[in-house]
Parts: C-alpha cells; structure tokens; sequence
C-alpha cells in the first residue's frame, strides 16, 4: 500500500508539471505575484501596505493554489475535462473540491488591479502614488512584479468646522479631543470614515435621536481651495493638482468638517428626544406579541411591567433598567441597559426597542423584551482514568446551578466530588490505595451586598462572592489533607477601564496527618516534600485592581497593570485573641488547628504593554515586581505564598524552580529530583516579538511563531546561612540578574491557544566562570549534551502574558 501510495504522489507531482499543455496558443497559466514597494515611508508601512495591495479586492486575479509545491488540483481539472478519465479510481479523485480550473492570465485584470491599488494609495492620503506592472514569462507562465512607489502622503493640518446649529455644534467643541482628525496626523480616508462615525455617536449619544450619519460632511483642500467635496474616495481624477506640493517635505491639507440641517425644510434643525414611558416584558418568549391581551400589567414608579409570570422582583428589575422618564435620549444609556441586564445573568436574549410617543412631543417610549434562560441546571460528570502510579481511578463530581435564586437574580451554585484509586496486587488483589471527597458552595449577588448604599455607576457591573470549601484527601498509609477555603468579596468595574476585585475576608487553612514511617523514610529526608506538606493557617483580605485599555479606541497599542496588595493575620489574631480571653487562656485558634497562624503582607505589581506591528505581528512587554514581608511572630512567608522563578510562564531558559534565589545554587541530589527553590522577593521583564506564520486546515488553524528576552530572579529579604548569596542586596542587583532567550511556536485554535517554547540562558547568576555570570561563551550548540542541559522545552497552554 505504501509503494502504491508512493507511486501515485510520483505521478501526481510529474503531471502537475504539464499544467499548461492544455493552453490555448495564446494562452498563459498565471502562477503569481509579488509587490514592490519602494517610497518615503517606514519598513513596518511597506510591509503593511505590501500585504494590503496583495489582498483579493485590489489584486483582482489570484494564481491557482499549491500542494506539496505542485499545482496537483489543475492537473487533476486536466485529467476530468481534458483527459477524460472515468473509472471507479478516477471518480473518487476527481471530486469537485480537488480541483481547480487553470487561471489563465489576464492583462485586463492586471490593469484593473493597477487602478484599484493606485485608488486604495489615494485614500491614505498617498497622492503621489505610482503603480506599474511588469509581466515575465517563462515556458507558458506569467508572473506579475508590480512596482509600487508610494512618495509622501498628506499630513492634516488646520481642521474647521461648520454647523449651523449651535447646540450641535455645542456638543461636538465638548468632545473635541476625542476628534480623530488632528493637526500632524497622516491623511487616510478610513479616518474620515471613523471621524464620521465618532460624530453620528456622540451628537445621538446627546439626544438627538434622528441624527443619521449622512449629515456629516467633509470638505478636504490643499492651498488650492475646493478642490474635494464630501466623498469618501475624493481625489479621483484629481492627483495632478497637487504637482505644486511636490516640493514640500511634509504635503498638507486642510479638512473641513460640515455638519447639515435636516433636508426636510430649509429652517428645521434636529430635536432632542426624551424617554416618555418604559414598558419591560420579563418573559417575553422569543415569537411573542407585545399586545398580548393576557399578560398582566404592573404599573411601578418609573417602569411598567407586563408579564405572564413573576420571573424578576419588581425592585430589582427596575434597578437594573437604567432608563428613567424625562431623562435625554442617550445612545450610551441604551448599551448601558442591555449590558446591565445581561449581567445579571437572568435572560438569554434582551431587546430594546424605541418607538416615537403618540403623546408626548419628541418623545420616545422604550420597549424592554427579555427572554428568560433556564433558571437551573444540574449536571454529572464521571471520569475513569488509569497512570502509572495507580491501576484503576474513578470519580464522579455533581454540579448545580440556580442562576436566579428567590427571584432576585442572585446565583447559588453547589458541587461535590468524590473519588477513589485502585492498585491491583498479585496476592491482595484490589488494594484501596487513595480516596478523596469535597465540595463547595457560592453565592453571587448582582449588587453590593452592604446594610447600606453605595452610588455605583451605570457600567460598574458589580458582583458580590461568597464561596465555601472543604476537601479531604487520603492516601492510605501515607497522609491525610484536609483544606477548609471561605472567601467573601466584591468585583466591579469603576470604569470601563478599570475595575476593582476587594476580599475583606478570606481564610484558608491546611492540616495535614503524616503517618509515622512515611514521615521519617520519605518526607524527613527530602527538604522539598518537607516543606510541601507543612499545614498553613493564611486569614486575611486582598485588595487587587486592573488596568486594561484594549478595545477599539486603542488597536496600534495597548495597556494592562494589575496590583495586588494581601495581608494576612490580622483580624484572625485579634479572635485568636478574644478566644484566649474567653477561655481563660487555656485554649485558642493555634491550639485547636495546631497550626500557627501565618502573620505577612505581600505585594504585588505587573505591568504590560503590546504593540501591533502590522496586521500579522506584534510586540509585547511585561514588567513584574513582587515582595512578601512577615510579620509579628512569623518569620517567614507561608509555603503556599512564595515566589518562583523559571518555567514556561517566567524565565523560560531555566526549569521551574531551580533558578535563585539570587546568586544561590543548589546541587544536593534532592534538587535534581524535586528543585525547590522560592523567595520572598521577586523581580522580572520580559519582551517577546510575535509573528503569523500560516494557516492551517482551512483557516481554522493559525500556526504562529516568536522570539523573546526574559530576565529576573528571586530572591530573600533576610540573610539565609544556609542559602549562600540568596538575600537581595542592590549592589549585586545586575549581577544576580538570569537572563535566557529562545524562541517559539503557538498553534492558535482561536478558543485556546498551545504553546511550544525553547530557551537558552545568555546570564546565570550561579555561574562562575565568568564576570556577572554572562554564559555566552559556554554555548556549544553542536555538542548533543550541551544541547540536553541547557535548551530548556517549556509546553502550555494561552501566552506566558
């Protein structure tokens, strides 16, 4: 079969080669073309405005695609149509989506692409623009080389404006800076396009509720006056009349904005609108009539409520309606309310209709359809699985959920677990080797839940969380786990950038029962598995906030900060306290947990920026810095709250763990097996260029590639005897600086993303052969070894950051 398969993609590749044989005499197969682009500009533009101009709506004729470098689907075309093969083999290679009718060249369509590209050049602003092609062939194939020289585009220089209407105008001078149109920037027609949409936005956004985008006009002139109007493709026919810029290092154009009345009278201008009446349909099915003479009607004091049935508190329904009678017509209002009452997580699809008041003049009613989601699910999942540790494992969790719970869209979801591992042994047979139970429990209200107030604004989207936990792990004769987790905090967003996550109470506790002879045999000896396995008692608060701008007003760059500051032992020893009083000293939290109650406050920052460089790269920074105090009667951070440094999310020329802290390096047997190393101080960067390289299954794939820097440690803030160099002292800052490269590949699934990163350190702090531990000449690529201790291979899953 191998052989046959071997000889059919022979013959494949050799008849591929005879493509043209069918050609007419005047004929010639179109196999390509390239895009030379020479002008005044930046190499990032060239490569942007190459890979536009190559695009299938200017580049009208497009060369039949390849396969294994061959252009086996014309052959195959040839051999049905031309050949005329027919048999139960040809009927089965020759179905329509192998083939491909040969794409024969076209002048014509070589012209049409040239003015189709000189047209796209005008509209950003290259007015100067020239585009020649030239056609080579070669044994009956044409390929296509056009030059394109771009000269320099027009820069905007003084903008005007002209509206009538006053309050128009009033409303366009208070959102001024937000005007894409600003003096220095590079003339593109896409911008005029957007600058038209800002507008139609924010003057309907003010009320104006019949505005419609055709009023905004633009008036574009050079030195010469009106010599565009209003056209969002103005200079064709045009680029001669601006031979007398040639001269000028930087061409400019004036722009002139022209904001009309409305054309339906000469003295009409545009009226505000307001809300008269709101009507809410809670559980309005998806083919319902609005006039339904059986819903009920509930008159409240700003909203009317027509329904079948209660599926929302009147109270809470109205919170969530952000309208009010009287208020402004406001196109950000109307997206502030769909938000809202999607948040709450109630209705699967909510509608907003307004229709003009028969009542009220230049008034609107606003008509709310929401149609209902499932109030409950309940699912199982169960799970066999088998390893090397264990013969037979099987578990069964049980997950339910109630998303609006006492009609209040308050959510309460519940899960347990359980599990069991099995060891079958020659003599004993099935042996119970591990069983592990848990569950957990959490509310989340779509508010503050406070016995007061709290003004919150209308994009806040506020969430309050309360979660509960407990899981008991036990493997038999080695150890039991038992881990209790109780959070209560909110989540909001201030702004539409930032937003706040606040935990006035977490607790979190860990106790753990060795058995004896698994506790001297193979914990004692092993300082990793040692300090794995100490009980932690953390109860405390967080306060984190994030800062991220990514969104439509931001595409050539943007930025994410989050900090988080987390203390712990303060309210938990004040009732330890209160405890020991009440008990006459004789008892407290620490004596019942026989766990000391860990006393830190720890501090975290992380700043990141990404730039895009072109429509198929970008670029992207990270800074981090992070530090943990103890406190009180701890003199150490908790196991569980150390930093880390090296692995597939950090410094990834070194494994997890190994690298620190500081200068410090461990080479017990212990640490080849289980590296351990953590700090109570932690300071990274990291700058990572990504690239597209293809994609891949018809586009469902995007294989995509990167290089990167990374650099940092960790370190202690005391002076630890037994971990030479390992305290952080800023003279010694660059020399216990790793720094590691490499590079990368990421298939990208769009919903997940699996990333495969190799690394090589350039710095190690540890080495000591060299001044500052540059490692540069220790690289020794051709050495099979050298290769295996030092090119580290990280896999995960979504970016590093």
């Amino acid at each position: 079969m191998l052989r046959y398969l071997l000889l059919l993609v022979g013959i494949l590749a050799l008849g591929a080669c005879s493509n043209t044989k069918y050609l007419q005499q005047d004929q010639t197969l179109y196999v390509g073309s390239t895009v030379d682009v020479n002008g005044d500009i930046l190499n990032s533009e060239k490569q942007d405005i190459r890979s536009s101009l190559s695009s299938k709506s200017l580049m009208t004729q497009q060369p039949n695609k390849k396969l294994l470098a061959t252009r086996i689907k014309v052959w195959l075309y040839n051999q049905k149509y031309n050949e005329k093969k027919s048999s139960w083999f040809w009927n089965m290679v020759l179905s329509k989506r192998n083939m491909e009718e040969p794409v024969v060249y076209d002048s014509a369509k070589t012209r049409e692409s040239i003015s189709r590209m000189t047209s796209y050049l005008h509209n950003q602003g290259f007015f100067y623009a020239t585009v020649e092609a030239d056609a080579s062939d070669k044994r009956r194939k044409t390929s296509v080389t056009y030059k394109v020289n771009t000269g320099r585009n027009f820069v905007l220089d003084k903008i005007t404006y002209e509206v009538p209407d006053s309050n128009i105008l009033a409303v366009v001078q208070a959102n001024q800076n937000l005007s894409l149109l600003k003096k220095g920037v590079a003339y593109k027609s896409a911008t005029l396009s957007s600058e038209r949409e800002r507008l139609t936005r924010i003057i309907r956004d003010a009320g104006y509720y019949k505005f419609g985008r055709d009023a905004v006009e633009f008036e574009v002139d050079t030195l010469n006056k009106a010599l565009f109007r209003n056209s969002l493709n103005p200079f064709e026919g045009f680029v001669n009349i601006f031979a007398e810029n040639k001269g000028r290092e930087k061409p400019t154009m004036d722009v002139e904005v022209r904001i009309k009345n409305p054309e339906d009278s000469a003295n009409a201008t545009w009226q505000r609108y307001h809300i008269s009446k709101i009507y809410a349909y809670p559980d309005f099915p998806l083919n319902g009539n609005p006039n339904d003479s059986t819903l009920r009607q509930d008159n409240r004091k700003y909203i009317t409520i027509r329904s079948h049935q209660d599926i929302l508190k009147p109270k809470t329904l109205s919170k969530s309606i952000l309208l009010r009678p009287g208020e402004t017509y406001s196109l950000q209002q109307y997206n502030n309310t769909v938000n809202k009452l999607y948040d709450l997580g109630v209705w699967q699809f909510v509608t907003l209709q307004y229709r003009e008041s028969k009542d009220t003049a230049h008034g609107l009613d606003a008509y709310l359809f929401l149609t209902p989601r499932r109030r409950q699910e309940l699912g199982v999942n169960f799970e066999v699985s088998n390893s090397s540790d264990y013969t037979l494992g099987s578990g069964v969790s049980l997950n339910y959920r109630h998303i609006n719970l006492a009609k209040s869209a308050t959510q309460l979801s519940m899960s347990l677990n359980t599990g069991i591992e099995l060891v079958n042994r020659q003599k004993e047979g099935w042996v119970l080797q591990s069983r592990e139970f848990g569950g957990e429990m959490g509310f989340t209200w779509p508010r503050f839940a406070l016995p007061f107030n709290i003004r919150q604004a209308a994009r806040s989207n506020v969430k309050t969380r309360l979660t509960f936990g407990a899981n008991y792990l036990s493997r038999i004769e080695k150890f039991d786990i038992t881990s209790i987790n109780l959070s209560y905090g909110y989540d909001w967003n201030e702004s539409l950038y930032k937003r706040w996550i606040v935990k006035p109470f977490t607790l979190n506790y860990v106790g753990v029962n060795l058995d004896p002879n698994f506790k001297a045999q193979t914990v004692d000896p092993n300082p990793y598995l040692k300090r794995s396995f100490e009980p932690a008692l953390i109860g405390g608060e967080s306060v984190s906030f994030i800062y991220s701008n990514n969104d439509l007003l931001h595409q050539r760059h943007y930025s994410y900060f989050r900090a988080n500051i987390e203390e712990s032992g303060l309210w938990l020893n004040g009732i330890n306290s209160l405890v020991d009083m009440a008990t006459g000293k004789r008892s407290n939290i620490e004596s019942l947990t026989k766990v000391n109650i860990s006393n830190f406050v720890k501090m975290e920052a992380d700043y990141r920026h990404y730039w895009r460089l072109g429509v198929h790269s970008g670029l992207a920074t990270r800074i981090y810095a992070g530090v943990g105090i103890p406190y009180s009667t701890s003199s150490v951070l908790p196991y569980v709250r150390q930093f880390t440094s090296g692995g597939p999310n950090s410094i990834r020329a070194f494994r997890l763990r190994t690298l620190g802290p500081g200068s410090y390096k461990d080479t017990s047997a212990s640490a080849q097996i289980f590296p351990d190393q953590t700090g109570d101080m932690k300071l990274e960067g990291n700058v990572e260029y990504r690239f597209d390289l293809l994609r891949m299954f018809g586009g469902t794939i995007n294989l995509k590639g990167a290089t990167f820097l990374d650099m940092g440690n960790i370190w202690m803030i005391k002076k630890d005897l037994t971990r030479p160099g390992s305290d952080f002292r800023f003279n010694q800052l660059y020399h216990d600086l790793a720094i590691g490269t490499g590079a990368g590949l990421r298939l990208d699934f769009s919903f997940f993303l699996i990333r495969l990163d190799w690394g090589i350190p350039v710095k190690v702090p540890y080495y000591a052969d060299s001044n500052n531990g540059w490692y540069l000449s220790e690289w020794n690529l051709g050495d099979g070894k050298w290769r295996r201790d030092n090119i580290i291979w990280n896999i995960a899953i979504g970016y590093p950051f």
